[in-house]
């Protein structure tokens, strides 16, 4: 299982980019470039090795985009890969649970819609007493402070539940350990750490899915030989890196021409890169990590007079309108917001005693353009900053909730 991997990622990772420059050149494509996208490409590739690559995850995630997933389809947070189960028997209870949830932070967009989700679904279980009350601290980004706040919860000894979504992976693995040696159930989702003690982890597909994905795409609408800027947000997030150590792979495997930069999500910063890139010469595809300045690519294009590129974005509104609006070659992937559901809904079957997925992978599907258009009418209204798989329609406080942030 991908989550009993992390444990060993960095050698993982370190074999593979070994295995990757120790091999020739040897003309060899991956099937996506072919058009054949049946299989993952071949470890033996002409792409450059990376730190953030492991070649097993790669594949895993890459076969788990065609994945038949289990539950309903209009429940998407609650649908899972068929896999090992926990058994949660021993934690049933007719009592209201107290939940303690250790939050990397709502720094972000995708974060903030997330967790009004998450307190939206969090009144539902109150109502229906599932829940009592759920303590909220919040790292900021830190890992110390999310240290120190798992410890907290623990000494103050009054959880019947531990919630934690880590900032990283490897600092808050110890902290996830202690939570675990308490005997009480720990739902750890969106970022995964180096340990298999939690009851469940919840999250995506996950990153390398992302970036095959947008690397098709571009693939499937440019010739080889297009140049192709890459418009990352932070170094040394396994999840970003993750999405460009795929794409990155896939792209220069067909040939194309391949530019990143690191932005900080600044508007500035963005458009001072695409206008650099564009004086120096044609630029036919933009790629991201991420939705946010998606905008400000594009208005650099029209401020010189430019051709619109083909693009990928994220599902986030601001890109989602503007994709509608140019008529742009575009594609929205989507790193699904409706996952900060998921880990109350756990609590519900925890204390239900029912059995939870192990590591509960929800589904990731990119919205394409055919679909753009009922994802702009689903979520009308919603502030910029909104992401559109957010899955909260039928939840307590919808639209306002969403709206009023």
């Amino acid at each position: 299982m991908m989550r009993k991997r992390r444990m060993g990622l960095a050698v993982a990772a370190l074999a593979a980019a070994t295995m990757l420059a120790a091999c020739s050149t040897d003309g060899s494509v991956s099937p996506s470039a072919t058009g054949d996208a049946s299989a993952p490409p071949p470890a033996e590739t002409q792409a450059s090795g990376s730190e953030w690559f492991d070649q097993a995850v790669y594949d895993e995630q890459f076969e788990q985009r065609s994945a038949t997933f289990e539950g309903d389809p209009e429940t998407p947070w609650l649908q899972y890969i068929d896999g090992p189960m926990t058994d949660t028997a021993e934690w049933a209870t007719d009592e209201p649970m107290r939940a303690c949830f250790a939050n990397a932070s709502i720094s972000n967009p995708w974060r903030q819609t997330g967790f009004i989700t998450m307190q939206q679904q969090l009144a539902a279980l109150q109502e229906s007493g599932v829940i009592e009350s759920m303590e909220v601290r919040d790292a900021g980004d830190d890992d110390n402070t999310q240290i120190a706040d798992i410890d907290y919860f623990i000494a103050q000894g009054d959880c019947d539940v531990f919630i934690i979504s880590p900032n990283s992976t490897a600092a808050l693995t110890p902290a996830v350990d202690r939570a675990c040696e308490t005997g009480k159930p720990v739902i750890v989702f969106d970022r995964g750490v180096d340990t298999d003690c939690a009851t469940t982890f919840i999250h995506p597909i996950g990153g390398y899915a992302w970036g095959i994905d947008t690397a098709e795409f571009l693939i499937d609408n440019l010739e080889p030989g297009s140049n192709i800027v890459a418009l990352r947000i932070l170094p040394g997030v396994d999840v970003l890196e993750h999405r460009w150590a795929a794409a990155e792979r896939l792209l220069t495997e067909a040939g194309m021409t391949v530019d990143d930069h690191f932005t900080g999500a600044d508007p500035t910063e963005i458009k001072s890169i695409i206008t650099d890139a564009l004086s120096a010469g044609e630029v036919h595809g933009i790629w991201m990590d991420a939705g946010d300045g998606a905008v400000a690519a594009i208005e650099a294009f029209e401020d010189a007079g430019a051709e619109l590129p083909v693009m990928t974005g994220e599902d986030e509104m601001s890109f989602l309108r503007a994709w509608d609006e140019r008529g742009m070659t575009a594609l929205a992937p989507v790193y699904s917001n409706f996952q900060w559901r998921t880990p109350l809904l756990a609590v519900e079957m925890i204390a239900n005693g029912e059995p939870v997925p192990t590591e509960w992978v929800l589904p990731q599907q990119p919205i394409e353009e055919g679909e753009r258009a009922d994802a702009l009418a689903a979520n009308e209204g919603m502030p910029d900053g909104h992401y559109a798989r957010f899955g909260g329609e039928d939840l307590p406080g919808f639209p306002d909730a969403w709206q009023n942030r």
